[in-house]
């Protein structure tokens, strides 16, 4: 296995061009004391959103801005890491987004102070700040024209069709079906695979891989080997197919997004190979996790929520779009990320000083009662609903958030035609500080016999 020491080693400097700078430091951090509320251990994390929103609540309404301790559960464990602010209020967070020369990405979006390296090769641009973020993501952006997107949109449908209709298929035969491993989490695979040119032989592999990036906070996935370890080998693993899809790409260009961002160019610039293969670990991450989970938790509250499902069945077509975003917003699968300050800023009443890790709880600001009525339920035609599931806005909105609802649509519209009165289980949960995810859930279409 590869160590963070060990990857850093593995990469010459003149080459690793990483543009990273060493983080601001001050004095005051490490003096200032912890909040009673700690929303840093291992067993807030092990909550469910429902439990952990209660400690929220309580944040959001008295001390929205708030110093806690550092991380229980790190990928790279630092004796001396002084804490962070956890930012648990809606109009804080998006204000904190939005001006991200304050709160930079550079130094990562993770709990933990990770190597530049790691950065560079699993995170992309998300780990980026213009002027080097905007080149990368415009390049990356150049390869979703208007044509490579009407194709998504056409493959969409009929693979949707087929995977929910194998399902049915599955249960007639008197198989037990489980929604994320027969339904949920095929659609984004095959559309990653097809967008990108992965060959079908290959995508349930970068798809593992992709998992065990994220698998470091939770002790199921691990399995008891070293979270760095875990981490840094998925991404090579992603790395090591891309370098060889980038050559064969180069020898005989595709039809697909992994050709385009080869031959991208702006301003006569080009992405390096390195930068390729990072975008395809970020991608893998974004397009192959984020909805599966968000699916599997809106089929669970479909279930538990009757009227909801019904309001939506009885017209599906022109309620779908107002649905996705409650989808969204109830899932709320990405939690957080991190900015570090680099210049003193006054958020939610804290004075934030250079060198604060400052953590924006998304999932946190999903549940904000000044925003959202009757934040606690699950509300299909709730109207306007600004959720914060792709971010805050600004730089590092979620650049696949179309492809995201678009695959959301047509994954609900199949399951309303095909088995319309399923019924999901009781879910496994993925237990990780960053996403809140589903590993399994029993699923009964309830056909007709």
């Amino acid at each position: 296995m590869t160590t963070f020491e060990e990857l850093a080693l593995s990469f010459d400097d003149d080459d690793d061009d990483d543009g990273t700078d060493v983080p601001p430091t001050n004095d005051v951090a490490a003096q200032r004391p912890h909040d009673e509320l700690n929303v840093s251990s291992d067993a807030f994390w092990a909550l469910d959103l429902p439990e952990r929103d209660l400690i929220f609540r309580t944040l959001r309404e008295e001390r929205p801005v708030s110093w806690q301790p550092a991380i229980e559960t790190a990928v790279a464990p630092d004796p001396d890491d002084p804490g962070f602010w956890a930012v648990v209020r809606h109009g804080d967070i998006i204000e904190a987004s939005q001006r991200s020369e304050v709160f930079v990405s550079r130094y990562g979006v993770m709990f933990d102070m990770l190597p530049p390296v790691f950065l560079e090769m699993a995170m992309s641009f998300l780990a980026m700040d213009n002027p080097k973020h905007n080149k990368v993501r415009r390049l990356v952006a150049s390869a979703f024209t208007p044509r490579q997107i009407k194709r998504i949109d056409d493959d969409i449908a009929s693979r949707a069709k087929r995977i929910v209709a194998a399902a049915a298929q599955k249960a007639r035969d008197g198989a037990a079906v489980d929604f994320v491993g027969d339904i949920s989490v095929h659609l984004p695979v095959e559309m990653f695979g097809d967008m990108f040119g992965v060959p079908e032989e290959l995508r349930a592999e970068v798809a593992h891989a992709a998992d065990e990036t994220q698998a470091w906070a939770d002790p199921v996935l691990l399995g008891g080997r070293d979270p760095a370890e875990v981490q840094v080998e998925g991404a090579l693993k992603i790395h090591e197919i891309t370098e060889e899809l980038i050559a064969a790409r180069r020898a005989e260009p595709a039809d697909d997004l992994l050709t385009s961002l080869v031959n991208a160019e702006i301003d006569g610039e080009h992405l390096s190979d390195f930068e390729i293969c990072a975008t395809m670990v970020l991608c893998a991450v974004a397009g192959t996790d984020t909805t599966r989970h968000t699916a599997s938790f809106a089929a669970k509250a479909l279930t538990d929520f009757p009227a909801q499902r019904q309001w939506l069945w009885d017209d599906f077509e022109s309620r779908i779009g107002t649905a996705i975003e409650e989808f969204l917003r109830w899932g709320s699968v990405v939690q957080n990320f991190r900015r570090t300050a680099v210049s003193e800023y006054t958020l939610g009443g804290q004075q934030i000083l250079p060198g604060d890790k400052v953590v924006l709880m998304y999932s946190s600001g999903n549940r904000d009662a000044a925003v959202f009525d009757d934040p606690d339920a699950f509300k299909l035609d709730r109207n306007p609903n600004p959720h914060i599931a792709f971010g805050g806005g600004g730089t590092h909105f979620c650049l696949g958030n179309q492809l995201s609802k678009s695959m959301l649509r047509s994954l609900f519209r199949e399951l309303y035609h095909q088995m319309p009165d399923f019924v999901a289980g009781e879910p496994t949960l993925v237990k990780t500080n960053f996403i809140r995810g589903i590993v399994s859930m029993p699923f009964d279409p309830k056909l007709p016999r």
